[in-house]
């Protein structure tokens, strides 16, 4: 691999008491080459380092941050996350005795870019994979909407389903409500879909949070404790 290597925010010997964890950059070599563990499975460095220079390498590269600024480590902790997600999503399936055959299309699960948004840029990262959509279904098979749930949804949005008048000189008209009896479908399928969503995120978490353990330097993009979150409310 071309390039050097640095510390990620912390001086070059140390990091608290604890082993410093490089990237690419300037500096001097590896002290450490795990960035995580998944069910104590090591994730390497280097498995970053590759997952860095694909992405590099596409018609993306140049939206994204320089290697070694702090928005560069957070593009690392994120592609570490994607990895570690990955090996979760692996085990998981295996477990449950799942195949990507017969998964649904990435298009069926994340139709727009609203249930992208949704679901979280890793998780919908993850279900790039078949072996991942599958796994979806799986955990989220269960997931139900009640009539009433479904009912209240067209109370507050009586438009969401609807058409429009048909306006003069071919011109469309102001939008029309839609009648509950002929969009309960197209709702409740709306809604069982965010509802699966939403479920699949709750459930990706609560794996990760059990099966996965960080290294210094690698921790969550959004972590507050780290040098280069910058995420405020």
């Amino acid at each position: 691999m071309a390039g050097a290597w640095r510390v990620v925010g912390a001086d070059s010997r140390r990091v608290r008491g604890r082993p410093a964890l490089l990237t690419r950059g300037q500096g001097g070599g590896p002290m450490t080459s795990v960035v995580a563990t998944v069910d104590g499975a090591e994730v390497l460095v280097s498995e970053v380092d590759a997952s860095e220079e694909r992405l590099r390498s596409t018609r993306l590269a140049n939206a994204l941050p320089r290697s070694g600024t702090s928005e560069g480590r957070q593009l690392r902790r994120w592609l570490t996350q994607v990895l570690v997600t990955s090996r979760v999503v692996a085990a998981e399936a295996e477990a449950a005795g799942l195949t990507a055959d017969g998964a649904p299309t990435e298009a069926a699960l994340l139709p727009h870019v609203a249930a992208q948004l949704e679901i979280g840029s890793v998780a919908a990262s993850a279900l790039a994979d078949g072996l991942a959509r599958a796994l979806f279904v799986h955990v989220t098979a269960g997931v139900e909407v009640t009539e009433d749930e479904v009912r209240d949804y067209h109370c507050r949005n009586p438009f969401r389903f609807g058409g429009y008048a048909r306006g003069s000189g071919g011109w469309r008209g102001h939008p029309v409500a839609a009648v509950f009896a002929d969009v309960r479908c197209d709702i409740s399928e709306h809604l069982v879909a965010a509802a699966r969503r939403r479920e699949f995120r709750r459930w990706l978490d609560a794996r990760r949070a059990e099966m996965v353990r960080l290294s210094p330097g690698y921790e969550h993009p959004g972590d507050p404790r780290q040098p280069d979150n910058t995420h405020k409310h």
